[in-house]
């Protein structure tokens, strides 16, 4: 049942994180990217690739954070949300696995180069590559308290499915074509990457971050892996990206989609003039969720 949406979930959350850790893992071995915004804009170009790719298998959530969002909202039923989180989460996975098979030799020589032996506390240096970290191990100066981190990633993943929301709601007269939706969401993953990843690198994606790193303590980082014995994995990077994207979904569809439906003035300025009413979508004729998923 639902192969479709499977394959394309799994498919988008593989490519999202082959490039997204890709970037990290080019930097962090090589100095490819000088600066965040770089790895931020590589993100942002992958989000943007896997959505074209998939959105016509799935709805492109590649994210569970996006995915219960849309459930809370209901725009997706709910009785496909195994399968959509099952093919996240292995998506994940085996991008985390193939970043480790490109990169394993380039791994081996960067910790013998560095003196770093795998496992131990400084081998995060290399582990972030898989998984995030608060505070950012590349920046020294961040001080992170647990409450902080999760406030960050909660808030982050906020800004991104209620952007994501905006982008596909017909109401939403001010969203881009529906072609160029994808490119958008991807700059809004770069934005938010480019305010918080200095702080906890911006998982804002459970999937994203837990596949990659179960590849990590597979292949020998061990506690690196999973550094916080507090829980500060699961609360920082799996609960609070989902609980800001339920934020952001009851905001958007309590306070923002009703304004949006409700029929306003034209706007009169004194030299423009407008006969379209902005509650009024000029391509459909009227009000529509682009992606129902139902």
């Amino acid at each position: 049942m639902y192969k479709r949406e499977f394959m394309g979930e799994m498919l988008g959350t593989f490519l999202l994180v082959l490039f997204g850790c890709g970037s990290v893992a080019v930097s962090v071995l090589f100095g490819a990217h000088q600066g965040l915004m770089q790895v931020a804009l590589a993100w942002g170009v992958g989000v943007m690739l896997s959505i074209y790719l998939t959105r016509h298998l799935s709805c492109a959530h590649l994210n569970p954070a996006v995915t219960l969002a849309m459930v809370a909202s209901r725009r997706m039923v709910a009785r496909k949300l195994p399968a959509y989180l099952i093919a996240q989460f292995l998506g994940a996975f085996l991008a985390g696995a193939m970043l480790y098979v490109l990169f394993s030799p380039s791994i081996a020589a960067y910790e013998t180069a560095h003196a770093i032996v795998r496992g131990s506390a400084e081998s995060v240096r290399t582990a972030q590559m898989f998984g995030e970290y608060y505070p950012n191990p590349g920046t020294a100066s961040a001080t992170v308290s647990l409450p902080l981190a999760m406030f960050v990633e909660a808030f982050g993943t906020f800004l991104l499915v209620l952007m994501i929301f905006a982008l596909t709601e017909g109401c939403n007269v001010g969203r881009p074509d529906n072609a160029l939706a994808p490119v958008f969401i991807g700059l809004t993953v770069s934005s938010v990457i480019c305010l918080v990843a200095p702080l906890t690198q911006a998982g804002l994606n459970p999937a994203r971050d837990f596949g990659p790193r179960v590849v990590a303590w597979i292949m020998g980082w061990d506690a690196a892996a999973f550094p916080d014995r507090s829980g500060g994995f699961f609360f920082v990077y799996i609960l609070a990206p989902v609980l800001g994207g339920l934020v952001a979904a009851l905001f958007f569809a309590r306070i923002l989609e009703p304004l949006m439906r409700t029929p306003s003035e034209p706007c009169e300025c004194a030299t423009i003039r407008t006969d379209v009413s902005p509650s009024t979508d000029s391509n459909t004729g009227g009000c529509h969720c682009a992606c129902n998923c139902k």
